[in-house]
């Protein structure tokens, strides 16, 4: 690695000596070098090159000093070079610009320039420029041996930054991502090629129609006020006239071909976003907010597309007009040309840095934004809680304190966009646009490209299961808790035609065995066996074909209610769902409703009451007859009756299911076949309920206090898990999290 820092310095050493001297040399056998002494003694600004060469001194100081600064300190020394690449970018640009300077200046002297010298040294001037800036980006990326192994005496976050092998600095990687951005969002465009023909055709039409108008704009004026010749005018006037109608038949059919085509490529964006939002890891929605998805799903999808469709348009639409322009420009004065373009690699690397400045505000919009979409739509699908806490100012308030943020950032975009206007004029506008796109579309193509942590890829699907379900020496927890253990070494077994419920305080893990179950969250050890084979082997639709989930809260689409029933199935008759809906005792309700089975049940269910919902659920599941039927205190909100009903359909044929039940009622754990109690991520107690009770510990007291309840009088409403509790000595805690589960 010393190696390599050797090898920079000297190689810009190398170039600074063949620098000085090529240059000197050029100099020299110019006319004006003829006499060193008498050019420094009567400089005359429009003969000598005496101030070129000294240009040529300075740049090569410069190199010089940051040559020995890295050679004396490898560690800092790239660094600050680094943090001199504007400065050193605009030494550059101004001596180039003040090299054309010279050659205008010579040309006023001279009309013809014929001094072969004086071409060599201006051609020279221009490959040492762009030398020096490639050589001052090789001696700011080298990296010392000490910045790799760490044991240099800056703070642990400076070593990180400069602990990185790569020779790209951060700043390089954030350019390789734009360009990556803006070249990954044209790809998207491929199956649009057709209209992308048509449309740049229709756009170079319009172009050159709008270039040359101004031309025969003049020739007319010239034909009837200097030439005095009406012949000259009519026929400028016709050309005028056929340009102006064809331009604008041009542009018509530029913008709307255009706006077809980006109107295409949002569909496709926010489609492709949805497939790999959906195809994500469990553990990714509890990390990412529902707000925060959506927003990018929908405001950053049309940010994109909106502003790249527009910004592209007028760009390729200026490129053609100014080709034409410069063409034109080139043709009557090269010198006066030169005098206007002068200044353009100035307002490029003002455009740079604007651009840069620009899409990182974009981005902390696009995140604000986000930030407040979240805010409305927790707040909107909670209404209910919101109004019982007569939160609704409070909530409002929160939701303005967010749009503030959004507006003190479009505050700074505003100013940023006057400043940038005054300084460079209309390429800011273009510009600005495309780096607002590219900073939306970053997000969004950090959702696209985001691979799932956890890959369904399992290809197991017999052609029958048996269902017997194995839990051995499991190890869990969540990714967004990864340093508490939920489930620690827990074993037990679900048979075949048996029930089997699961006991315990909230946050046992009774919820989490639900979740491996269905192979929603990747292990951290032991095992989840179906028929002897791990549940990650199978395949993703197989699995979940076979296992049904009715949980407490069950979640309904704003669907009708027969569509509720069926969802999932791709083809099932009207007397099946009907069928489920008898067993699940939901059959009537349905029927008393004005549109029966083609009620809507509305956004997650919000038409109908819980306990119907949960009805509606239980035969969403029935309606598969799966061989796994898990039921996560899915008869919570039902009355007795409704309950022993259920209850009769699913245990009346057991043959064909392994049910797993998570209850708080006694007398539904009562009648399984087995029962486990979780404490604490850890199987404390297992057996039949009359075993149970002979072995006392937690599930007898259990057991003793809720019938001491019912027999105070106190019972109602008493559940299994606050009994458990306080059985075990356990402070009821508010439920919260992943672990949310009974309530007392």
């Amino acid at each position: 690695m010393k190696m390599r820092v050797w090898k920079a310095v000297a190689c810009t050493l190398a170039f600074t000596g063949v620098d000085v001297l090529v240059t000197t040399l050029l100099y020299v056998h110019s006319r004006s070098g003829k006499d060193i002494v008498q050019d420094l003694k009567h400089f005359n600004v429009f003969n000598s090159m005496l101030d070129v060469w000294g240009t040529c001194l300075y740049r090569s100081c410069l190199l010089l000093g940051a040559a020995i600064g890295v050679a004396r300190n490898s560690t800092y020394g790239p660094k600050r070079l680094r943090a001199s690449q504007t400065f050193i970018t605009l030494v550059c640009l101004l001596a180039g610009i003040y090299t054309l300077v010279k050659l205008l200046l010579y040309s006023e002297v001279r009309k013809t320039i014929r001094d072969p010298w004086f071409w060599s040294l201006f051609a020279w001037t221009y490959v040492s420029l762009a030398a020096t800036s490639c050589l001052w980006q090789l001696l700011s990326s080298v990296t010392s041996s000490r910045e790799v192994l760490g044991v240099s005496s800056e703070s642990r976050a400076e070593a990180e930054e400069i602990c990185d092998p790569s020779p790209v600095t951060v700043q390089e990687k954030r350019e390789e991502v734009s360009g990556a951005t803006i070249h990954k969002l044209l790809s998207y465009t491929k199956p649009d090629a057709l209209f992308l023909g048509i449309a740049t055709f229709f756009l170079l039409v319009a172009a050159l129609g709008e270039t040359f108008l101004p031309y025969y704009t003049g020739l007319a004026i010239d034909g009837i006020v200097i030439q005095k010749s009406m012949d000259q005018f009519s026929t400028a006037v016709v050309i005028m006239s056929l340009l102006a109608i064809g331009s604008s038949f041009a542009a018509g059919i530029r913008g709307g071909v255009f706006t077809l085509i980006f109107a295409r490529l949002n569909i496709r964006l926010r489609n492709c976003l949805f497939q790999s939002l959906v195809t994500q890891e469990t553990s990714f929605f509890d990390e990412n907010r529902t707000g925060d998805i959506i927003s990018r799903l929908t405001s950053d999808t049309t940010i994109v597309s909106d502003l790249v469709s527009q910004n592209i348009n007028i760009f390729l639409r200026n490129l053609v007009k100014a080709t034409g322009v410069i063409v034109f420009m080139f043709s009557l004065s090269w010198q006066l040309s030169l005098v206007t373009f002068m200044g353009f690699p100035i307002i490029m690397l003002v455009s740079d840095l604007y651009g840069k400045y620009y899409k990182k505000l974009s981005k902390e919009v696009q995140n604000a934004l986000a930030k407040a979409n979240n805010t409305a739509e927790e707040t909107i699908s909670a209404m209910k809680t919101v109004r019982s806490f007569a939160s609704e100012d409070m909530e409002a308030n929160v939701y303005w304190q967010k749009l503030q943020q959004v507006y003190k950032l479009n505050k700074k975009e505003a100013l940023a966009y006057t400043y940038y206007v005054w300084s460079s004029g209309s390429v800011g506008s273009v510009y600005s646009g495309l780096m607002q796109g590219v900073g939306a579309a970053e997000k969004v193509f950090e959702f696209i490209d985001r691979k799932p942590t956890m890959v369904n890829n399992g290809t197991l699907a017999p052609d029958h299961v048996e269902g017997k379900v194995e839990f051995r020496n499991v190890t869990f927890s969540y990714a967004t808790r990864s340093a508490t253990q939920v489930l620690q070494n827990v074993s037990f077994t679900l048979y075949p035609g048996k029930v089997t419920a699961l006991v315990g305080p909230s946050g046992s893990g009774k919820s989490s065995c639900v979740n491996i179950l269905e192979n929603f969250y990747p292990l951290q050890d032991g095992q989840v066996l179906l028929d002897g084979q791990p549940v990650n082997m199978y395949d993703h639709k197989f699995l979940h074909s076979v296992i049904s989930l009715v949980s407490q809260e069950p979640v309904l689409f704003a669907r009708s209610i027969a569509e509720n029933i069926s969802y999932g199935l791709t083809s099932v008759s009207f007397e099946s769902v009907v069928q489920a809906a008898q067993k699940a005792n939901a059959h009537a309700f349905i029927t008393e409703l004005q549109d029966g089975y083609n009620t809507e049940a509305g956004e997650k269910g919000a038409q109908l009451s819980g306990g119907q919902k949960q009805r509606v659920a239980i035969a969403r599941a029935l309606i598969r007859a799966p061989p796994i039927l898990i039921l996560d205190e899915a008869t919570s909100a039902l009355d007795a009756e409704s309950e022993h009903t259920i209850q009769q359909a699913i245990y009346g044929d057991l043959q064909n299911h392994t049910v797993l039940v998570i209850a708080h009622r006694l007398s539904t754990v009562e009648k399984a076949h087995n029962i486990i109690v979780l404490d604490k991520g850890r199987v404390v107690q297992q057996g039949m309920h009359k075993e149970l009770m002979e072995e006392g510990g937690l599930y007898s007291g259990l057991v003793q206090r809720q019938i001491l309840g019912l027999e105070t009088g106190t019972g109602d409403g008493c559940h299994l898990e606050t009994s458990l509790a306080a059985a075990s000595g356990d402070s009821m805690k508010p439920p919260g999290g992943l672990e949310e589960e009974f309530r007392v």
